[in-house]
């Protein structure tokens, strides 16, 4: 039977349990203990899957580990894996984002705070300052968001290695077709209800974006107020949040295999960031956001306020899909009919920063 690899990136390390069956077993103490744990990647790609992890130490600085044996045991490179150059005069705060590029499989990228994109070309190991975005004209014009000038999603596409899509907060979407040689932004459609032009080339608050499963060019979108899709690669953005009880959040999930299904979990507010109405509920699409429905059996009736942050929503690879959340309560759910049912999976862990979850055997 599969077994189901889930890490838990929290305030004070990184939990991991592991699934056979129905059954659910986490290792006994969180590794990485006292360190922040903002990135996660589970890469399948090669014969034996690897785990990477951004941590963050307030002793020691950030770092990028890395894994053989399904979390285990972690191996940090004896340079930096992530580093600024010294002429770019900045330092590297945190690492965000870890992504196994979809069609070359060496290649990982990381996005940092400050924002900024690295490549490696050797699973993790090292990587490289992606200079023409970090040099961007618009770069002077970023502003850091509440959580930082973060750099915290990445999209590759299986189709064409050259093409690359990021995310800032708070600058917004860019794109490359040339291999991060060139970078354009790709906000058109998607507001920024904070500034005076509420519809600027750049500088929108996106939280996170997930590409659909069937459609690589049809993207799903949340952002600072505002649930978006994209049906040609970012090019341009059409408002799906209409049926929502609110469009303020910071997670979406696309299902694995699923066209036009994605998950979002919306906030009540930017000035009151517990879940919408009090409510602990993912809300569904199975129409690319002309419909979501909310699902909520096993999940908490009463009040709640556990928030879920842009990296803690997650799907996994298994058929059902899987679909897990964790929150700042400390809170992981999981459920293994593609969100129809949830359960409990973990209860006061320090709070939950990012969730990754994979089929790896």
């Amino acid at each position: 039977m599969a077994e189901v690899l889930l890490t838990v990136g929290t305030r004070k390390g990184l939990f991991i349990g592991r699934r056979r069956g129905a059954a659910w077993e986490f290792d006994e103490s969180p590794y990485f203990n006292a360190q922040a744990v903002y990135s996660v990647a589970i890469d399948t790609r090669g014969g034996t899957p690897r785990l990477l992890a951004g941590g963050d130490s307030a002793h020691w600085g950030p770092s990028v580990f890395h894994s053989g044996d399904l979390g285990r045991t972690w191996t940090e490179p004896a340079r930096p894996a992530v580093k600024f150059p010294k002429d770019t005069g900045a330092s590297l705060e945190r690492v965000w984002q870890l992504h196994p590029a979809a069609a070359e499989p060496d290649v990982v990228y990381a996005g940092t705070e400050p924002a900024a994109l690295y490549r490696s070309e050797d699973r993790g190991e090292s990587f490289e300052l992606v200079r023409p975005l970090w040099e961007h004209p618009t770069r002077s014009q970023w502003v850091p968001g509440g959580g930082g000038e973060g750099l915290h999603t990445v999209l590759t596409d299986q189709r064409d290695p050259r093409a690359v899509t990021v995310a800032v907060s708070t600058a917004g979407v860019f794109r490359t077709h040339d291999g991060g040689a060139s970078w354009e932004p790709s906000n058109s459609g998607v507001s920024a209800v904070f500034l005076p032009d509420p519809n600027p080339e750049f500088g929108q608050c996106v939280h996170k974006i997930a590409q659909d499963a069937s459609t690589p060019d049809r993207l799903y979108l949340q952002n600072h107020w505002g649930v978006y899709r994209s049906d040609d690669a970012g090019g341009e953005w059409t408002d799906i949040g209409a049926d929502l009880p609110s469009t303020f959040g910071f997670a979406v999930a696309a299902h694995p295999h699923r066209g036009e299904t994605a998950y979002v979990f919306p906030i009540n507010a930017d000035a009151d960031r517990v879940p919408a109405d009090r409510r602990c509920r993912v809300f569904r699409t199975q129409d690319a956001g002309r419909t979501w429905d909310p699902l909520t059996a096993g999940l908490p009736t009463e009040d709640h306020y556990g928030t879920v942050l842009r990296d803690a929503l997650c799907t996994d690879g298994a058929d059902p899909a899987g679909v897990y959340f964790g929150n700042r309560n400390g809170e992981v759910y999981a459920s293994a009919d593609d969100g129809d049912s949830w359960r409990q999976l973990a209860s006061h862990l320090p709070d939950v920063l990012c969730v990754r979850a994979a089929v790896v055997g």
